[in-house]
């Protein structure tokens, strides 16, 4: 917590650990202060910019989630994001990299990259934002049972304004979350990198076939980026066979079929005590233009 430039969301100005108080705050120099959660995490979305009594994912919604993540189904794709991401601090030789895990969740991706790169010789300086509270709080409980706390900050912020200062980040990745491009484009440092993941035309097609008569393929995604330009794309594909039902159920509730199938349909996965579905991602890695 104590490693990120963070930025209060009031006034802007820097915000400074108070490590004598315990719990300790952060506080910026207008006397704004924000309180460290037992857990670990700091609340830095002000109640104006909720929209909802409690925005993000419910504390149900972050347990299935979880549930499934560690079951290692998405553990491919998750090594393949580790694997982009420390290729890319390598080649930079960025011995203490700064990564800011834009729309977190519940931390599972953010926490495994953080290993991945302390475990590949970097000493990596992480924070997870995420709108759900229930979200940010399990990632914060993770960390500090895995001894990253130190390392590994969670707040529960907006990624459209993220609460850390200009120029803090060497890397941001943004994983199936929206995009804010020129608010990524001013917490990377010059030539900073953005890492983007986008489902692949095959992904999930075991699924689609449970779901659809006729079932589609995804559409292929290159966004083009006002701050940005695409530097390299890597795919990353498995075939998962998922045999709990609530696990097909959260799945399915990760997807944005999830909103827009009919019930007839929705019930005929649910039946299912077995699936096999490929998996298919494209990570997508933008590097920061300089903004004249």
């Amino acid at each position: 917590m104590k490693n990120i430039a963070w930025k209060c969301p009031n006034c802007a100005s820097p915000l400074v650990p108070m490590l004598e108080q315990k719990p300790y705050v952060l506080r910026c120099e207008h006397g704004h202060s924000f309180d460290v959660a037992k857990q670990g995490y700091v609340n830095l979305l002000l109640p104006q910019k909720r929209g909802a009594a409690l925005p993000g994912d419910s504390a149900e919604m972050v347990r299935a989630r979880t549930a499934f993540l560690d079951g290692g189904y998405y553990r491919a794709f998750s090594d393949g994001v580790n694997a982009l991401v420390c290729d890319t601090v390598s080649a930079q030789n960025i011995s203490r990299p700064v990564i800011l895990d834009a729309g977190c969740g519940e931390g599972y991706y953010t926490a495994r990259l953080h290993e991945a790169l302390s475990v590949g010789g970097c000493t990596p300086v992480c924070a997870g934002f995420d709108l759900s509270r229930d979200a940010v709080s399990h990632g914060a409980k993770r960390a500090k049972a895995a001894g990253q706390a130190d390392t590994l900050s969670f707040a529960v912020a907006s990624l459209f304004e993220m609460p850390v200062c200009d120029s803090t980040a060497d890397m941001i990745i943004n994983l199936f979350a929206p995009v804010a491009d020129a608010e990524f484009a001013r917490v990377l440092k010059p030539g900073g990198y953005l890492l983007m993941a986008v489902p692949a035309e095959e992904h999930l097609w075991g699924m689609k076939q449970v779901l659809y008569e006729t079932p589609y393929k995804n559409e292929v995604r290159r966004d083009t980026l006002e701050h940005f330009t695409l530097t390299e794309v890597r795919r990353v594909t498995d075939t998962i066979t998922v045999t709990d039902p609530d696990h097909i159920r959260a799945l399915f509730a990760m997807t944005p079929y999830y909103w827009k199938t009919a019930p007839a349909d929705r019930d005929r996965l649910y039946a299912q005590d077995k699936l096999e579905t490929e998996i298919a991602f494209d990570l997508l890695l933008y590097k920061k233009e300089a903004i004249l």
